[in-house]
């Protein structure tokens, strides 16, 4: 049950749950109210649809430290770099931010500065995006502090952002344009644990004019060797488990 609810958008209906595991409503229900006691299952109170809890969440966070990230990582975020030709992070949460744990300079010969230890806005970055939208806890103690405006595109509203994460989570990866820095861009998709639960998130970052099109929208190519770098890295950690 609690991979199934780690799997897509991560909000699941009682007839759903129940239909998907062959489970009767009665058992399911009665198995969903013995995860919301150890908050490892919660319920959204407005649709009634369950999603994973902010206590297993921090459990998935536990597993994996930023160094043994990297480790994992380092690979497959060379190769995204030089697929992509853009500057490739790593990161994940940490003290209501995102913590830059291994950074891929871009493949030119640019003045670039190594970002490994920068702390990014969650609400402001594809990374930080991916961050929130997979972790209920987080993103609502996002929405109850001020948004931070750092440039006239950045999300400053709750129910924008909470709308944006919906969309996240419904694609699988999540990307902006110039909402963190005039002129950039970045996307991102998440990296998970086995079980599901996401614990960072890999993202390309540029010029927007190369990540997106004349639209604004993130270049699908480029969507494409986010998430499969981003899976590459998932299944190197479930085959270690």
């Amino acid at each position: 049950m609690l991979r199934l609810l780690a799997r897509g958008s991560g909000h699941h209906g009682l007839t759903e749950i129940a239909a998907s595991l062959g489970l009767a409503r009665g058992t399911a229900h009665g198995i969903l109210r013995t995860l919301q006691r150890v908050e490892f299952v919660e319920q959204d109170q407005a649709t009634g649809r369950y999603r994973l809890g902010a206590a297993l969440l921090h459990l998935g966070t536990s597993y994996l430290d930023a160094n043994e990230l990297r480790s994992r990582s380092i690979n497959w975020a060379d190769t995204l770099a030089a697929r992509s030709g853009q500057e490739v992070r790593i990161g994940m949460h940490h003290d209501g931010a995102v913590l830059v744990v291994h950074h891929v300079f871009r493949p030119d010969d640019s003045v670039q500065t190594l970002g490994i230890g920068a702390m990014l806005p969650l609400h402001a970055t594809a990374l930080g995006k991916v961050l929130l939208a997979y972790d209920p806890d987080l993103s609502a103690a996002a929405r109850r502090r001020e948004l931070t405006s750092l440039t006239r595109r950045t999300i400053t509203r709750a129910q924008m952002l909470e709308r944006v994460l919906t969309e996240v989570r419904a694609q699988g990866w999540a990307g902006e344009a110039e909402e963190y820095m005039p002129g950039e861009a970045s996307i991102a998709a998440p990296i998970r644990i086995p079980g599901g639960l996401v614990v960072g998130a890999i993202g390309i970052s540029g010029a927007a004019d190369r990540l997106c099109d004349s639209a604004g929208r993130p270049r699908q190519t480029l969507v494409r060797q986010v998430v499969q770098a981003a899976d590459s890295v998932t299944t190197s950690l479930v085959d270690e488990n």
